[in-house]
């Protein structure tokens, strides 16, 4: 029977936590660096940047989390301390989903190549469309973290009833309605989930229909334009791989509360939750010129590796 101990799922998650750290760190360094000497930056960065700091503060969040599930996991079920590590977490978590939802809207207006005038209307006007979106992410984050508050509210009202031991009809209608509201929590991911899928669906898309363009045209399988078109076609599939691995895990994490989840079933979900914005940044930093060059520059120790400047692709 498949088991994991308090100790190794403790440094498994740290681990994780370390490299999430560094990645998503060594972003917020080379954009910030360069934003701060050129006092400008690009809107694809500005994402990026953004992405990486909510990832840093969300993976402080669940290393607490898991601190906690392994040292006191009476205090990770129960008291306000938990409670106000659940808002935060909301807040952090939503606010990190749309921002990568964000960069795959923009990528897939920005390289994706379609006549339909929705798409041609929409591409003209990619930074407004952008923008608006950020905008609203900073709302619907602020959103889901409010309702959470609401549903601890619920939450304080049915300890307290069941606490004295009377489970009447109240009681029972209250516990349903909680568990409703919690059940739909989950369904603020669902649209950014569902926009990411179609931005990286029509990018691929179109990323193929270019490449067999170009071998019907006679072009080498070794062309540069071919190659990196295949590498952001395996860029895209690695980051919708974690995408979903981290939707399912969230799932998994949210509903453990009222379905009958065992804690090995909570502890991968941890796991998982910890690898998505671990294991992105190192996707974001290989699939952008930039940021890849400073990284194996910095790996190989290479004189000048730390002035950040060049332009990276627009590649996630």
């Amino acid at each position: 029977m498949l088991r994991l101990s308090n100790w190794g799922f403790l440094v498994l998650t740290t681990i994780q936590f370390i490299l999430g750290m560094l990645g998503n760190g060594f972003i917020g360094w080379v954009n910030g660096s360069s934003w701060f000497k050129s006092k400008k930056i690009s809107l694809s960065d500005f994402i990026i940047t953004s992405l990486a700091v909510s990832r840093i503060v969300l993976l402080w969040i669940l290393l607490t989390d898991v601190v906690l599930l392994v040292f006191s996991s009476r205090l990770h079920d129960e008291g306000i301390f938990m409670q106000i590590i659940d808002v935060f977490w909301t807040f952090t978590n939503h606010l990190s989903i749309w921002l990568a939802t964000c960069l795959s809207v923009f990528y897939c207006l920005k390289v994706a190549s379609f006549s339909h005038p929705m798409f041609l209307w929409l591409k003209w006007r990619v930074s407004r469309v952008v923008v608006w979106m950020l905008l609203s992410t900073l709302l619907l984050s602020c959103c889901s973290a409010i309702s959470l508050i609401r549903e601890f509210k619920m939450y304080s009202v049915l300890s307290g009833i069941d606490g004295t031991g009377n489970m009447t009809e109240l009681f029972r209608k209250k516990e349903k309605e909680y568990k409703l509201i919690h059940v739909l929590g989950t369904l603020w991911d669902l649209p950014p989930l569902v926009i990411s899928l179609i931005s990286y669906f029509l990018l691929i898309l179109s990323l193929g229909r270019h490449m067999r363009q170009m071998r019907q045209n006679c072009a080498s399988s070794r062309d540069p334009s071919t190659e990196a078109h295949r590498k952001a076609i395996r860029v895209i599939l690695s980051f919708l791989f974690l995408f979903l691995l981290y939707y399912l895990s969230f799932s998994v994490l949210t509903s453990s509360y009222f379905l009958p989840a065992t804690k090995l079933t909570v502890k991968i979900g941890e796991v998982i939750a910890i690898l998505y914005p671990a294991g992105h940044s190192y996707v974001l930093i290989l699939g952008n010129s930039k940021l890849k060059q400073m990284f194996v520059a910095m790996l190989r120790c290479e004189p000048g590796c730390l002035k950040p400047g060049s332009k990276g692709s627009v590649y996630p």
